[in-house]
């Protein structure tokens, strides 16, 4: 709803930017085809897309979920990117890529999206700096050489895995060097678990941004939940 109570016209289903009816596998596809005119556009090709989807209550029901559909989208276009990126510069001398691959699973608690890839992958060494600001193994790009780059700003990671730790899910790679990587986007099946995450600044966070010493920075508690009186501001 508009604040003059009327619908969007253009998503007059949505609450807000909650679509309570939010199909991930038109996301999923939405997400791959943007990416893929980016890579048609820089490499002259693209892999193609394989989708699954698994519900484990009702089998012949495709997924959804209630959720922000342009946080999904985010997360997914900017995974397709690093995949694609990875498969045509890894088999840039074969007669065919190999297609990207992404499972939907839905569970009593998660809603898990798996994409795999055959991009050869990356070291385990790297695999958190992938998840650090501006790090990113493309080169950086040229600004003003026109249309927007595939990668190498090193954002995409560290906001996506933000997005997904906004409604307690997350973002994590596993990556077997040689062969490829899975991304898997974790978010929660049920509405009610969807609790937001949000960043605190109190004077506890002030004195952990002024000292090495660990303080929570998030105002769901974690499962170790610090005393926050021993960082009080005097």
């Amino acid at each position: 709803l508009l604040f003059d109570g009327s619908t969007n016209p253009a998503h007059p289903k949505h609450i807000g930017s909650i679509d309570p009816h939010c199909s991930v596998a038109n996301v999923v596809r939405d997400a791959y085809n943007m990416a893929k005119l980016l890579c048609d556009k820089y490499y002259m090709a693209s892999p193609d897309l394989e989708i699954e989807e698994v519900n484990a209550s009702n089998a012949q029901q495709p997924i959804s979920i209630v959720y922000v559909p342009s946080h999904l989208y985010h997360m997914l276009f900017e995974l397709f990117k690093n995949a694609m990126r990875a498969t045509v510069e890894s088999h840039e001398n074969s007669p065919r890529l190999p297609p990207i691959k992404v499972m939907v699973a839905l569970g009593q608690e998660d809603l898990s999206i798996k994409m795999s890839d055959r991009g050869m992958g990356v070291p385990l060494r790297k695999i958190e700096r992938l998840f650090s600001y501006m790090y990113s193994t493309a080169p950086t790009p040229q600004l003003g050489a026109g249309g927007a780059p595939l990668a190498g700003f090193g954002y995409g990671l560290p906001i996506s895995r933000l997005y997904a730790k906004y409604f307690q899910g997350d973002l994590q790679l596993f990556s077997m060097e040689g062969f490829g990587t899975d991304a898997v986007i974790y978010l929660k099946a049920l509405s009610t678990d969807s609790v937001e995450r949000l960043p605190v600044y109190n004077k506890s966070a002030w004195r952990h941004y002024q000292a090495s010493q660990e303080a929570g920075d998030w105002c769901v508690p974690s499962t170790e939940p610090k005393n926050t009186s021993t960082y009080r501001v005097p």
